[in-house]
């Protein structure tokens, strides 16, 4: 008998409790389309915020996009010197040099793979520039053997880090790590330097003697 008092005891109660709870709940707005009373909102009903903005909430004012702190640099980012500009191309030409010269062999294999991924098909296996999208380019890219067998690495960086002419910046899909890697197997492409002492005499002999007047 004690148990099923219990059990009638305990039907009671519940029922009890669900009908308060009905009354809670159906309470509130006249609004047919209401759900009525709501449990701690802001559990489920979070703001909306747009990307990218500024936000005021609760009287402070809140960033979701703040930039970083002035002068300050990313860890493992080697900030660039040389702006997007013929200048900018002509001085990494002369200034910028491979700060991986030491691993050369074997970041020379690593670029080899890279230059399969991303290269390739518009350079060509051998970078003669017949690879088969540079060969529906309105110009096909120059020989790195041919016309851009002096190009010197800094340029070659510069390019992959900006473009140039119908080629876009690599900069996005590439760490700058991964663009020296490439310069590397750009120049085993290229094949030895050719000599400029011919050029240099040919300035030499076009240049004028200026003698000082006493």
């Amino acid at each position: 008998m004690k148990k099923y008092y219990k059990t009638i005891k305990f039907v009671f109660v519940s029922a009890t409790f669900g009908l308060i709870l009905s009354s809670f709940t159906s309470c509130g707005k006249k609004d047919v389309n209401s759900p009525g009373f709501e449990f701690m909102p802001d559990m489920y009903r979070s703001p909306s915020l747009e990307v990218y903005s500024v936000h005021t909430i609760d009287g402070d004012t809140l960033d979701n996009a703040m930039q970083p702190v002035k002068g300050t640099v990313a860890r493992g980012y080697l900030p660039y010197a040389y702006p997007n500009t013929a200048e900018g191309y002509d001085q990494a030409g002369l200034n910028l040099h491979n700060p991986f010269s030491s691993q050369k062999e074997v970041f020379e294999k690593e670029g080899e793979v890279l230059y399969g991924k991303f290269c390739v098909h518009c350079h060509g296996g051998t970078g003669a520039g017949d690879g088969k999208v540079g060969g529906k380019l309105p110009g096909p890219p120059p020989a790195y053997d041919g016309a851009l067998k002096n190009l010197p690495e800094g340029k070659i960086f510069h390019t992959l880090t900006y473009g140039k002419g119908t080629m876009g910046s690599h900069s996005s899909q590439l760490t700058q790590e991964e663009r020296w890697k490439l310069v590397f197997y750009v120049q085993k492409l290229q094949g030895p330097k050719e000599s400029t002492s011919d050029s240099t005499k040919t300035v030499a002999a076009v240049t004028p003697t200026v003698t000082a007047k006493h």
